[in-house]
């Protein structure tokens, strides 16, 4: 064992991980990452920056389009699926390195390996030769991620070629003509809003009787009119029963909501059901840590496991949602909690969520559903972006924001957007919440003309006042 002792080791440098390892070392504690291949994890390398990446790309492509009603001519525009290939891999390259330069910056040292955590107070970890160390610490943070779900139950295997997880999607050799894609959430959505602008026919398989699933309802039935008027075929209410090799393809075999077998052929399959946590042979049960029957670990509200010193945080903890900013909120938590600064616990139900797809959507808070079933009594204010001036210079005059708030006491419940730009204007959302502002509030805040945030303080009056006033 080494006899440096740090305060704390964080396994994983993810966007959880690394961010934890920065806010410890601000906060003057002595910090070693261990991380076994992508310094920034799933969300830099194979997941939120490359996938965005893309959408942009695709974003261009769509605009370019649709640039002749602007005025502006085109012609001979294509894709060169090569150069935005190597467009995202210089993204994510510069990230990444940005990534490690902050771990210098930081003064955190970066240990390259697989961890295992040893007795208490030690982490153990397998270098890429094999060899071994060991780590004395204070306190261990699990920032280990997950994985994309495979079902090899019904066929659902990736082997990176013909069925394939969202991970190496990013990476195929050319747009297939057609793609199968199986799981209609944020990821799924996302790639067939991509692949469809890029030119594959895609079908898009949900199990649940709408996409978007998490969303509230009008959002996804807004956001299905829009897909399919793109030419995206929806199935919802439909269950992979097998997906196989066939010719140079797939075959899938879909039992739909009227409980008949379809059979889809497709050039490839995207499957993107879930995903499994990576906690498994890294001796975290042997430690004591409590896992779930998934394998994701047990946590307090401070991110403590059962184990004394050892703290988890991200995708390979039982907090939902899944996602990358919130693994840095509570990557910045934990460090917090082990300098004994004594933080404020994370408000799960107030985190936005984002989903990149062509309209946008972004949510935060309760959805009108959802707030209904805890028993409040609701109002809602909804504002088209077909009133908006800004949208209407964009040319995306679709889609609408949507404020769900209670009578009495007229507070700000939740905010569900549809439409352009919405994931940066979910911002205002996220603020009204962790505030607890009121829908007058909102709507007495004054927006800057002309933009599409003005839709925001439009659908507050409705929510306040019963009205919009350009609607």
């Amino acid at each position: 064992m080494s006899d440096q002792v740090y305060d704390v080791v964080i396994v994983g440098a993810g966007p959880g991980g690394y961010v934890s390892a920065i806010r410890s070392a601000q906060l003057g504690l002595k910090v070693a990452i261990v991380e076994r291949s992508m310094m920034g994890g799933v969300c830099l390398n194979v997941g939120c920056i490359p996938t965005k990446a893309l959408l942009h790309t695709a974003d261009l492509l769509e605009e370019i389009h649709e640039s002749a009603k602007f005025g502006v001519n085109t012609s001979g525009v294509s894709l060169d699926w090569d150069a935005s290939i190597k467009n995202k891999d210089g993204v994510v390259k510069q990230m990444t390195q940005g990534v490690s330069f902050l771990m210098k910056k930081n003064k955190v040292d970066v240990i390259m390996g697989a961890a295992k955590l040893g007795d208490r107070g030690s982490v153990v970890v397998t270098g890429a030769d094999g060899t071994s160390s060991t780590i004395a610490t204070k306190n261990t943070i699990i920032a280990t991620g997950a994985k994309p779900r495979e079902i090899p139950q019904v066929g659902a295997i990736f082997d990176g070629e013909r069925i394939m997880s969202s991970w190496q999607a990013l990476s195929m050799k050319s747009i297939p003509k057609s793609l199968l894609i199986v799981g209609a959430g944020a990821i799924g959505v996302e790639f067939a809003s991509m692949f469809c602008t890029f030119g594959s026919k895609v079908t898009l398989v949900e199990a649940l009787p709408r996409i978007v699933p998490n969303e509230d309802e009008e959002i996804s039935t807004e956001l299905t009119k829009a897909l399919s008027k793109r030419g995206i075929t929806i199935m919802t209410g439909a269950k992979l029963q097998n997906v196989a090799h066939h010719g140079d393809g797939v075959r899938a075999v879909i039992t739909d909501a009227a409980g008949k077998e379809v059979v889809i052929d497709a050039e490839r399959a995207l499957i993107g059901i879930g995903i499994v946590p990576n906690t498994k042979e890294m001796g975290l049960e042997s430690r004591g840590v409590t896992l779930d029957q998934r394998g994701f670990v047990q946590v307090d509200a401070m991110m403590k496991t059962s184990a004394e010193g050892v703290y988890a945080i991200g995708d390979c903890a039982i907090t939902t949602p899944w996602l990358a900013h919130k693994s840095s909120a509570e990557g910045i938590l934990a460090a917090e909690a082990i300098a004994g600064h004594n933080p404020k616990a994370i408000n799960y139900g107030i985190i936005p969520a984002c989903t990149y797809c062509s309209p946008e959507i972004a949510s935060v808070g309760l959805t009108e559903a959802k707030a209904r079933e805890q028993g409040y009594d609701v109002k809602v204010g909804k504002f088209s972006f077909a009133g908006n001036g800004k949208a209407t210079i964009l040319g995306q005059r679709s889609g609408f924001v949507k404020i769900v708030a209670e009578k009495k006491y007229d507070a700000v419940l939740g905010m569900h957007l549809i439409g352009p730009k919405v994931t940066e204007l979910i911002a205002e959302g996220a603020l009204a919440l962790s505030h607890e502002a009121t829908a007058e509030s909102l709507m007495r805040t004054i927006h800057a003309h002309p933009t599409l945030y003005e839709a925001l303080g439009e659908a507050a009056h409705a929510a306040a006042e019963g009205a919009a006033i350009h609607m």
